[in-house]
């Protein structure tokens, strides 16, 4: 699939500039095993790169002109990067733009290039298409031009770029572990610090199985905002009743139940999500390390239930699959994954099961809503690399 990914991007380069890339670079996309809205509540989160990619093949050129070609959308764009860079209406030209309007600030020189990229990880299924686009872009420009950047410094610049030229203001994990990403290791992040730890992630009898609903709800930037600003509120008023809480990570769920009447039954419901799903991720990288699977995915199934009917950022769908996938004795957990209002879910299985749950859930699925499913099987794949041939 690799392979094939590159050959493509490869061709499509020669179609469109007449000569072969200098470089390829990829990028993966990302699962996060648990740790759900709470990268931006200075939580823990638990990523790990995926064996999807976006593939980006590039050469410099003398001038300063850059041409990008969207091969999968068959769109292209131009653009003079001394011209000062700004959003524009096509949305994967923003992530791009938005990185290097980022190294322009910072004063670094480049040159103009000429790019094709092609992916492999699904638009819109919350396997973060998006920051592996400024994550590759950002590792790409950093070793044609010898910026000297390092990863965390690369993963900062995608986010940045996210919040400027996208307006979703997103924390760090997605860019994080597209760069950080190791083969078979699951990363602890400290959203906060961004102090990480590698935790083995040998699911041995087990496999991950992403279930693709097929749909995204418009109100997911929306949504995804107004989290933002409810989980902040609440915070404010915790932390007028308990001046030593600094961040969700200080308070407990006892003082959240506490203040519960005084936070209102929709922020209440927020904050109590986090905080339970903060320890949440504690728990899972002991059960890793234990290699105590079955409790792994009661906690995964435990963080739907609170995205579900706490944070509200589930939909019809995506439960649906969840409650389906949740009764079949193959299944040890499952759960939405990203940003919610669609996109994926993520389930712990047995191997060797996977074609039968897809099977008795994709039938079910399409029987209720009329939607084709879209699975995905996944491995755990190192960060954004430049491919050696």
């Amino acid at each position: 699939m690799k392979k094939k990914l590159i050959q493509m991007t490869k061709q499509s380069f020669v179609q469109s500039f007449d000569n072969e890339p200098e470089y390829i670079f990829l990028a993966p996309g990302r699962i996060n095993i648990i740790g759900e809205h709470v990268d931006y509540n200075d939580g823990f989160v638990l990523p790990a790169a995926i064996n999807k990619y976006i593939c980006f093949a590039i050469s410099k050129n003398e001038g300063s002109d850059c041409t990008v070609v969207a091969h999968d959308l068959n769109e292209f764009y131009k653009f003079d990067l001394n011209d000062a860079l700004k959003p524009i209406d096509k949305m994967w030209a923003n992530y791009i733009l938005g990185v290097l309007h980022q190294l322009k600030e910072k004063g670094f020189q480049m040159q103009g290039f000429n790019m094709v990229f092609s992916s492999t990880i699904p638009m819109g299924a919350g396997l973060s298409s998006s920051a592996a686009l400024e994550c590759g872009i950002g590792y790409a420009m950093n070793s044609m031009f010898g910026l000297g950047l390092n990863k965390e410094e690369i993963a900062l610049i995608g986010q940045k770029s996210e919040h400027t030229f996208a307006g979703v203001n997103c924390g760090i994990m997605d860019q994080f572990a597209s760069v950080f990403g190791k083969k078979n290791h699951v990363i602890k992040l400290d959203c906060n610090t961004l102090e990480y730890e590698y935790h083995k992630a040998d699911f041995k009898k087990y496999s991950l199985l992403l279930l693709d609903s097929k749909v995204k709800h418009t109100h997911l930037t929306s949504g995804y905002n107004t989290r933002r600003e409810e989980v902040e509120q609440g915070l404010s008023i915790i932390q007028q009743h308990f001046p030593e809480v600094k961040t969700f990570r200080n308070c407990t769920e006892n003082m959240v139940l506490e203040l519960k009447e005084r936070l209102g039954e929709t922020i209440f419901k927020r904050c109590h999500f986090v905080v339970k799903e903060i320890q949440r991720v504690q728990d899972a990288v002991d059960a890793l390390e234990r290699s105590d699977f079955k409790t792994l995915g009661r906690l995964m199934s435990e963080t739907h239930q609170g995205l579900s009917q706490e944070y509200e950022v589930s939909c019809d769908e995506i439960d649906f699959l969840v409650d389906t996938a949740q009764k079949l004795p193959s299944v040890l957990g499952t759960r939405m994954m990203g940003g919610g209002f669609g996109g994926c879910s993520i389930n712990l299985v047995e191997k060797g099961k996977e074609d039968e749950i897809i099977d008795q859930v994709s039938k079910a699925y399409q029987n209720h809503f009329g939607i084709a499913l879209q699975p995905y099987k996944v491995k755990i794949s190192k960060g954004s690399t430049l491919y050696q041939n």
